[in-house]
């Protein structure tokens, strides 16, 4: 009787456990549905006319007006394809140099020992709590009088360093096994060498990470390129899309073109580099 009672339970578990499965994966393509809509949007408006995206008579799918990508290119007023070189460049140097920097800099706070360590990550930390709006005009003051505006310089050298990232990298560092460290310096290395040849190649994919989340912020970034990048030649393509929206028109199919183009460099670093994303975060040891 006993075994016949385990047996029912064991199946009405197992039938409940394979309805709240059928439940989640209903809800996950809900989520995904919702989710993808606003990318549905995007590239349907901009293969279609500016007639079928205001128009009354809204259709599900576009008239696939591929000529829009040869006007987008081809247009006077704005060098779209030279924005988006000057937005790859921009991005691609500040993900380098900002790994680079802020590694260095956590990983210093994390392993080299001196008396004012902590006071010195207090002040980073400190620098988070300083309004973005504060530091900007002193910022352009800076860079004005350097003579980098309209120069990839003054795109990027400002944006280099990110107490945030330092932060995340000392989390990190304070976590990676110090036995292999040791065992390089028993080998004749110093803080560099022990940095360069084994923390490095073994945190590859935290530095992934790192790199994606810098990436798409250097790319999506607006404001700082819109005051530094003051001719068209050194616009990135944040302004170049503003530009399709003026006072007097508003080139609709223009602008979903040109956003449907400028996110599939983040779209491919994105689904390359996804599954080192969460595993690097959870790897800096911050709780939720």
């Amino acid at each position: 009787m006993t075994t016949t009672t385990s047996q029912a339970g064991k199946r009405r578990r197992k039938g409940g456990g394979v309805l709240g499965n059928s439940g989640l994966y209903v809800a996950v393509g809900i989520a995904a549905l919702l989710f993808l809509i606003p990318f549905y949007l995007i590239v349907r408006n901009a293969l279609s006319t500016d007639l079928e995206i205001t128009g009354e008579n809204w259709k599900l799918l576009p008239s696939f007006q591929w000529g829009n990508i040869s006007e987008l290119f081809d247009d006077p007023t704005v060098e779209f394809g030279r924005s988006m070189v000057n937005s790859l460049v921009v991005a691609v140097l500040t993900t380098v140099g900002t790994l680079l920097v802020c590694s260095l800099a956590g990983y210093g706070l994390a392993r080299i020992p001196y008396r004012h360590a902590n006071k010195v990550f207090y002040a980073v930390l400190a620098t988070l709590m300083v309004p973005t709006a504060v530091t900007f005009v002193p910022s352009f003051v800076l860079v004005s009088s350097l003579g980098w505006v309209d120069t990839y310089r003054g795109l990027i050298i400002p944006g280099l360093f990110s107490g945030f990232t330092c932060f995340l990298f000392r989390q990190y560092f304070l976590g990676f096994p110090k036995e292999l460290e040791e065992a390089a310096r028993v080998d004749g290395l110093g803080y560099w060498g022990a940095y360069w040849r084994i923390v490095v190649p073994n945190s590859l994919n935290f530095f992934a990470a790192i790199a994606t989340i810098t990436f798409i912020s250097a790319w999506n970034s607006f404001l700082w390129p819109l005051v530094i990048g003051q001719d068209p030649s050194s616009w990135t393509v944040q302004i170049a899309l503003s530009s399709f929206m003026t006072n007097q028109t508003v080139n609709f199919h223009l602008i979903f073109m040109a956003t449907a183009i400028s996110i599939l460099p983040l779209v491919f670093v994105f689904l390359f580099l996804q599954r080192w994303l969460v595993q690097g975060i959870a790897q800096t040891g911050i709780k939720g």
